[in-house]
């Protein structure tokens, strides 16, 4: 894969290699703790007794391309969807966590000897709120979402894994947006709604016309950042105030039985959020430097697509915000998380990364609880990507350390190369 190209997407797809022609695969649906209904697919090679799971609180990840390397290397492939796969308008990560149970409990019943989760991205920090919870006692586990509703993690078998990789992970989705939602929106109405002084694409404010990257001063930066805070308290606080409200009208049902109070609770409240692709790192390369290429994990553009709809969380529920979205009130924190992550760990670092950069990466890495831990970095861009035409991808060269990692640990027998 070449550098990003100009397009506004460029660079966001790699391309996937062909599975071992021994790969059998099958397709399996469960239910979760709370009975929901989650599906996984299994791929498997002969003689693999280890299986490496790959999943994402919001994305499909069947076709992830490190599939067919690891299937190449000896180990079984699971893939598995969350409650809320490629629509992410009601994610809770409380209840995601429920979903990774239950295929954690589906692989111990397959009978492998070795179960191994691997977390790329947002996948990274689903794994990590889930191996801390899993590691405590059911009644010492989040009883509540930051909305208030039960999580039913008690009632859930959470079983442990024999290890974890992480692959590039970025420090939470509402860690993550804190980074990139933009401070400058003046009414939350109208998304072109601008405080100038706060605009980060204004060049009296450093911003330099792509490709030339941009200079920000460390005093307008003190102020952006703790705009972008201000900001999310002040999407926490609307969330909140619909979610007392939701609670209010189900108090008020459970005392009438009034259709009309039932009604008022389940009556849906959207959070609109505008303008969520404005991280100023991601146009200044000097800031947290890296090898990254100019630009954002959305494309080349972000003074652009900041304006357009692709964007982190830009529809979602006031009890979705809180848990998934807000930096400042979801429990979904990679560094949050990662001291009750003390099975052994690889941490792969991607040194072009365009969403965790190395301050994340170097703070993650130092809160993780494991003793046997092993961080190791590799040229590659966030999904993957080649950082350089003619380069190997970030994927292959992730793929041989977690394969060689794999096999010190676990069983590992490649199949039979095709006659």
């Amino acid at each position: 894969m070449s550098a990003p190209a100009a397009g506004l997407g460029a660079g966001r797809y790699v391309a996937v290699d062909e599975r071992p022609a021994a790969t059998v695969t099958s397709v399996h649906e469960l239910t979760t703790a709370d009975g929901a209904t989650v599906r996984g697919v299994l791929a498997t090679v002969p003689g693999a007794r280890t299986v490496v799971c790959l999943m994402h609180p919001r994305q499909d990840v069947t076709h992830h391309a490190l599939v067919p390397h690891l299937l190449r290397a000896g180990a079984a492939v699971w893939t598995q969807h969350t409650r809320s796969v490629n629509n992410d308008l009601t994610l809770v990560h409380e209840q995601a966590l429920l979903d990774v149970a239950a295929g954690m409990v589906f692989l111990r019943e397959r009978g492998f000897d070795a179960v191994v989760p691997l977390g790329h991205s947002g996948g990274g920090t689903l794994y990590a709120f889930y191996l801390e919870q899993a590691g405590l006692a059911p009644a010492d586990r989040l009883a509540t979402t930051p909305a208030g509703r039960p999580t039913k993690l008690a009632d859930a078998a959470m079983p442990l894994s024999d290890g974890v990789v992480f692959l590039a992970p970025h420090p939470g989705q509402g860690r993550l947006l804190l980074g990139c939602i933009d401070p400058s929106v003046a009414d939350e109405a109208d998304p072109l709604s601008v405080v100038p002084e706060l605009d980060p694409f204004r060049a009296e404010n450093g911003f330099a016309e792509p490709p030339a990257s941009s200079s920000y001063a460390p005093a307008f930066l003190e102020r952006y950042r703790a705009a972008q805070r201000e900001r999310v308290a002040r999407i926490d606080a609307v969330a909140r105030e619909h979610v007392a409200r939701a609670a209010e009208a189900r108090a008020a049902h459970q005392r009438s039985g009034d259709p009309a109070d039932r009604r008022r609770a389940l009556a849906p409240h959207v959070i609109t959020v505008f303008r969520t692709d404005a991280d100023p790192r991601t146009v200044d390369l000097s800031l947290d430097p890296s090898e990254r290429p100019y630009g954002s994990l959305f494309g080349a553009r972000p003074d652009l697509i900041n304006y357009g709809q692709v964007g982190f969380g830009r529809l979602t529920t006031p009890e979705a915000w809180l848990s998934t979205w807000s930096g400042l009130s979801t429990r979904a924190d990679f560094a949050r998380c990662a001291p009750g992550v003390t099975v052994p760990t690889l941490f792969v670092e991607l040194t072009g990364d365009q969403a965790a950069f190395p301050s994340d990466t170097r703070t993650m890495v130092a809160a993780l609880g494991a003793t046997d831990r092993t961080h190791v970095a590799v040229r590659g861009t966030h999904f993957g990507g080649a950082i350089a035409p003619g380069e190997p991808t970030g994927n292959e060269l992730a793929a041989e350390r977690i394969a060689t990692w794999l096999g010190e640990r676990h069983e590992l027998t490649p199949p039979a190369p095709s006659p």
